[in-house]
């Protein structure tokens, strides 16, 4: 893609995050201006939740910018590529697994692998457990709902996860192919 051409698609980018902020706001706004009572506990849940970015964010950069510089593309590839497998759903439902932490801070880290060549199907895995499999939510699981509740749950959820990126790589996969096909047709 031409330098210009990347320009003007950061740009439309760019507007396109604005005015949904804006509609964001006004959403907001409104829905503040019907129900008055409930300013109090938007401003401090507000607040809440920045004080909380304010203070992991910071460090999710600075893992980030490690990640970014000293894990090569070539190690990226190799074990979460298109290549990669069921080794590849493997690690990626290892390395979602292991952290604890909101959902959001997986976010910056799953772009980067993408950027640097992991499956779509494997970021979707490594997302998903990040979000509903977790080590230490399994050991609390096992003491109040039993080891029979906890591992038939984690298998079903494993096979879930990777069923659904798997489908959710082919659908993208497919509109992909489906943009090029009619490049091609336009051209022709």
């Amino acid at each position: 893609m031409k330098p210009e051409e990347e320009q003007i698609k950061q740009k439309k980018k760019m507007i396109r995050d604005w005015f949904f902020l804006g509609i964001t706001i006004v959403i907001v706004v409104v829905l503040l201006s019907v129900f008055p009572e409930k300013i109090e506990p938007v401003h401090s849940t507000v607040q809440e939740y920045f004080i909380e970015m304010m203070v992991i964010l910071p460090a999710v950069m600075v893992i980030m910018g490690l990640f970014a510089v000293f894990i090569s593309d070539e190690t990226v590839v190799k074990h979460l590529g298109k290549t990669s497998g069921v080794k590849g759903i493997a690690l990626s439902i290892l390395i979602g697994t292991l952290p604890t932490g909101p959902l959001y801070i997986a976010f910056p880290m799953a772009a980067t692998l993408l950027k640097k060549g992991a499956r779509v199907s494997n970021i979707i895995v490594f997302l998903s457990a990040w979000a509903c499999i977790k080590i230490p939510q399994e050991m609390v699981e096992v003491q109040f709902l039993g080891p029979e509740f906890m591992f038939l749950r984690l298998i079903l959820t494993i096979i879930f996860v990777v069923i659904m990126g798997i489908a959710i790589e082919f659908i993208l996969n497919r509109k992909v192919d489906d943009s090029k096909n009619q490049n091609v047709m336009i051209k022709e």
